[in-house]
């Protein structure tokens, strides 16, 4: 019981500096990796070796992926792919079917981009369309917002996924198969379906939202190139999978093809003749994307980093295998106690990817005693990592200044739609589990 009560320490003094003090997360994660280290009664000597273990076992293996998953998105914002993404699709359903178009597009161009990527680029589109349709902003936005927020949780080569399939093993293929199919569902009752709620909130967005200079539609990638380019990850991944599972004899040479690295390596390459060079860009300009994302991806590195460290102390200790033990006696479905898991820390610290890879860390040991599918407790997690966005989540003030709305209101539309993710996504989770199970 002391121990488990160590651990509660260590994790109220990560929320204490990173919800109150505004520590940077790395820092944060250290500080309370030493807290508990010193609790739980490791060697004093061995903690600094445990904490830089931890670091370097997680961030090792996952800081190409990650980094070669941001410049590859990059390069489909930089090159206008996923705008003629989100125009085809709009075009071709028609303003009848907007909510529906932009639920597409969400989805679609939130595999490649993360999250605030996709959030700034495709918010033009969005208010040109409101100014064109007459149609209430919230009631547009939510359905594609839905789907970058749920690709952001749930799908690789996201960097919370991916560093969840590393901290409990899980495959990156099945966890992108599993990954879709629930989020399909997920995103059509948190997308469109909610999105018929919210008709009668009132945008008030800034006038620098209301014009939008953007390059030439002719000038865009065209719409098979966008389509293809973006989603070649998920094909070459999902196809391999499959593959793996229906030749099992040929899994030597496909377990090569069907590693994330070179999965990524391959969509970047082709990513820069068909985004790039093909479009007339020299070689040159298109490499000057990949510093700007190096950039905005460090931030990310250096949580999925210090999670490593606080994952590695519980090891260490011994704790982390009590912990497991402790949890999986509980009469509790072990997916429902990972999704309760990153809830409690996504409601205190307010970042995604921070509740995720912290759950992870904490549950990793509940995978193994439980003998749950490693790859439904990643999603699991992931929507647990999405629950109830409030005042201490960046997204939730984005979406309110950006849209002009009060508390009230954004609370009622952001704040909702992904409680509606978290809980829904929890919820097929479960009934996929209880088919795979037959």
């Amino acid at each position: 019981m002391l121990d488990i009560v160590s651990v509660l320490l260590a994790v109220g003094l990560l929320t204490l500096l990173i919800a109150w003090g505004k520590v940077q997360p790395l820092l944060a994660f250290v500080a309370a990796s030493l807290l508990a280290a010193l609790l739980l009664g490791v060697p004093l000597a061995r903690i600094p070796g445990a904490i830089e273990k931890g670091i370097g076992d997680l961030i090792g293996s996952l800081v190409v992926i990650i980094c070669l998953g941001a410049v590859f998105g990059k390069l489909i914002a930089d090159s206008g792919a996923a705008r003629r993404i989100a125009t085809c699709l709009v075009d071709a359903l028609g303003p009848r079917r907007l909510p529906i178009a932009l639920t597409i597009t969400g989805f679609v161009v939130g595999i490649p981009l993360y999250y605030n990527v996709g959030f700034v680029l495709l918010v033009p589109l969005i208010f040109s369309l409101v100014y064109s349709s007459g149609r209430p902003a919230v009631a547009l936005a939510i359905p594609l917002l839905a789907g970058l927020s749920i690709a952001h949780g749930f799908l690789p080569p996201h960097p919370s996924p991916v560093a969840l399939v590393a901290a409990i093993h899980a495959d990156m293929g099945t966890t992108l198969l599993y990954g879709i199919l629930v989020a399909v569902p997920t995103l059509i009752i948190a997308g469109p379906v909610f999105a018929m709620t919210l008709t009668r909130i009132q945008a008030k967005p800034a006038a620098i939202f209301q014009e939008s200079q953007q390059a030439p539609i002719a000038q865009l990638p065209g719409a098979f190139n966008s389509f293809a380019t973006a989603l070649l990850p998920v094909l070459l991944l999902g196809a391999t999978t499959l593959l793996t599972m229906a030749r099992p004899d040929l899994n030597g040479v496909l377990a090569f093809f069907a590693n994330p690295l070179v999965v990524m390596l391959v969509s970047y390459a082709v990513a820069i003749v068909s985004l790039g060079l093909a479009q007339g860009r020299s070689f040159v300009t298109v490499m000057q994307g990949p510093a700007e994302a190096m950039r905005e991806i460090a931030p990310i590195l250096l949580i999925i980093a210090g999670a490593g460290a606080l994952k590695q102390v519980l090891v260490e200790s011994g704790v982390s295998a009590d912990l497991g033990a402790l949890l999986s006696g509980l009469p509790v479905s072990p997916l429902v106690l990972g999704w309760l898991v990153a809830t409690v820390i996504r409601i205190c610290l307010g970042s995604a990817t921070v509740a995720g890879v912290t759950a992870g860390g904490i549950v990793a040991p509940l995978v193994q005693s439980s003998g749950v599918d490693p790859n439904l407790m990643v999603l699991a997690i992931g929507a647990g990592s999405l629950m109830c966005s409030h005042v201490n989540d960046s997204g939730f003030w984005m979406f309110k200044e950006y849209f002009g709305l009060s508390l009230q209101d954004t609370f009622r539309s952001w704040t909702l739609m992904e409680t509606l993710v978290g809980v829904f996504g929890l919820l097929f989770v479960l009934l996929l589990s209880q088919l795979l199970s037959l």
